[in-house]
């Protein structure tokens, strides 16, 4: 039988191959020592010849290799950047402008770095390249490095704006600028910050287009600010209408930049100022008449309404731009209305200064005190026709609490001391004011004895409870009661003035008559702890007589009015006991 020659060849294979196999094992291991001692021998060392911006920092580890370069680019660094913009001279401090050099990764990507790649070290043992620093921007510095150049060399631009003034549009045109472009005066000055000649950087200043155009200005013109001052706005309460005028809310309107366009904006607060002068929340508030500026005015009624506030908010901004006829705004409310109406008050004519009287006394702080808190009480007092003022009602009763304090009034024909001590001297004051404005004399009462720095027979005196000064307004016109007061010093006379504002219905004239009925004073001596002495003089009887003539629209003819008064002596005063004191 013949031989198999396969299996005679078998054993001669095996052997080559486990030859050829140990062989290879033996390459690997020689390669893979050359190259773990290839990589030992470079480390992180940048490859031989290397340059980083003109600095050789070729063969050295990673931080020797910065250190070099940034001792070779020292110079370079720290020199000011020769620029024009447009044309002017401009030395820029590139530390300023946020320019600053990375030097470990300049390093490092020049190729100082430990790794196992071939071909890093490849490099390190045939040679680097030239490179570039890696330059760093700090864009806080930068920018604010920027503004400034801006600032100095270029032109801001200017939004255009449109604004409201007390009912009139006021309007900002669109001013376009001039600035420096960032990227590219970024751009120029990198290049030339570690160039080895950089020469002069020119920088030009480019346009700069304003958020707000003029297209955009009339844009918001057309569509919302002309509207908005163009007619007044009313307010239907549901049934009770107010009108609120441009002049009065233009004030609570803005238009503000919003993202290129101007957007109209609500001031809530100030709307809600101005209704409220229309308007009062709650309780309805009467019209009345006050002196403005010297002058008696109206000052409206004002309707109690309770209503939404966020509706009115809500819809004011598209009422206020619509066309007339368009421009009311319904909310939802509860309105109570005044009693007394603005026409009630505009009828009453309160239109001219018709009296004024003015009286004087002597320093005395209780004076100063009391007059004027009587005279603040009556100050203001409006009187419908037909209608009848009290002081006692008007000033109330003469209390601490009230406002007033101790001071001398006439008791049994001698000065004591009591609450609201020389309130009569208002009473006198407003008493001449009433006689010469020619109102109806209803209730008065002279002091007792005669004061000398009163009118003779015309004066009157007050007390609570017991004496009042009444007088009636007979004219078919209202009358506004103005009181001031002047506080009198150690060495000046406290003033008192009362005036009486209305339409002239009388021209007052009057005469006094001649002293009649004398009588002599008497002599007290008073014992009590409390005695203010006094020295007495006569009593007498006097006439007054007032005149009436009619003027304006009056046609009535009134008989002259006398008021006789009788004075009864001021007696003289004694005081014994030896502690008697004034207080």
């Amino acid at each position: 039988m013949p031989k198999n020659p396969s299996k005679s060849a078998e054993p001669r294979d095996r052997a080559g191959a486990s030859v050829v196999g140990w062989l290879l094992v033996g390459l690997v291991v020689l390669f893979g020592g050359s190259y773990a001692a290839a990589h030992y021998v470079a480390g992180d060392r940048v490859p031989r010849g290397t340059t980083v911006s003109g600095v050789d920092i070729g063969g050295h580890p990673q931080g020797e290799a910065a250190e070099r370069l940034q001792a070779g680019l020292a110079d370079k660094v720290a020199r000011d950047i020769t620029t024009t913009v447009d044309g002017q001279p401009v030395s820029i401090d590139p530390a300023a402008a946020g320019l600053d050099v990375d030097y470990d990764a300049s390093v490092a990507e020049a190729g100082g770095e430990s790794t196992w790649d071939p071909v890093r070290l490849w490099n390190y043992f045939t040679g680097g390249d030239a490179t570039e620093a890696e330059v760093v921007v700090d864009d806080t510095a930068y920018n604010a490095y920027l503004t400034t150049l801006d600032d100095q060399h270029g032109e801001a631009a200017v939004d255009g704006a449109v604004a409201f003034e007390g009912g009139e549009i006021t309007r900002t045109p669109a001013v376009t600028g001039r600035a420096l472009d960032p990227a590219d005066t970024l751009a120029a000055l990198r290049a030339a910050y570690l160039a080895d000649e950089p020469g002069t950087v020119e920088l030009e200043t480019t346009d700069v287009v304003p958020a707000i155009d003029d297209t955009d200005v009339q844009a918001a013109l057309d569509s919302f600010a002309s509207p908005a001052v163009a007619a007044p706005v009313t307010i239907d309460f549901q049934g009770s209408s107010v009108k609120v005028f441009p002049k009065d809310y233009a004030a609570a309107l803005s238009l503000v930049p919003t993202d290129g366009t101007l957007v109209p904006t609500l001031d809530p607060a100030k709307l809600a100022e101005v209704v409220g002068a229309k308007v009062t929340t709650g309780a309805p508030v009467d019209a009345s008449v006050q002196l403005v500026d010297g002058r008696p005015q109206v000052v409206p009624a004002k309707p109690g309404v309770t209503f939404d506030q966020a509706q009115l908010e809500a819809g004011f901004l598209d009422v206020v731009a619509q066309p007339q006829g368009q421009r009311t705004l319904a909310l939802d409310a509860q309105v109570a209305q005044p009693e007394f109406t603005t026409k009630q008050a505009r009828a009453l004519k309160v239109k001219e200064k018709v009296s004024s009287f003015t009286t004087y006394f002597p320093y005395a702080e209780y004076r100063n005190v009391n007059i004027g808190r009587a005279a603040e009480l009556i100050n203001g007092t409006l009187l419908e026709p037909g209608e009848t003022f009290s002081l006692n009602d008007t000033v109330g009763e003469r209390t601490e609490a009230n406002g007033f304090t101790e001071g001398y009034i006439i008791n049994d024909g001698i000065l004591v001391q009591d609450l609201g001590g020389g309130v009569s001297q208002m009473a006198t004051t407003t008493f001449n004011a009433m006689f010469f404005a020619g109102l109806e004399d209803v209730e008065h009462k002279p002091h007792s004895f005669y004061i000398d720095r009163y009118p003779v027979g015309r004066e009157a005196t007050v007390a609570w409870g017991a004496v009042d000064l009444r007088f009636t307004n007979d004219t078919p016109y209202g009358v506004l009661i103005q009181a001031d007061v002047t506080p009198s010093t150690p060495s000046s006379s406290g003033v008192a003035t009362v005036s009486m504002w209305s339409t002239k219905w009388w021209d007052v004239t009057t005469t006094t008559g001649e002293r009649h009925n004398p009588t002599q004073p008497k002599t007290r001596r008073i014992d009590t702890l409390k005695c203010h002495p006094n020295t007495g003089f006569g009593g007498f009887d006097i006439d007054v007589v007032r005149y009436f003539r009619p003027v304006g629209a009056n046609t009535e003819q009134r008989d002259p009015e006398t008021f006789s008064t009788t004075y009864i002596p001021s007696d003289t005063v004694i005081c014994t006991n030896p502690d008697a004191t004034d207080g």
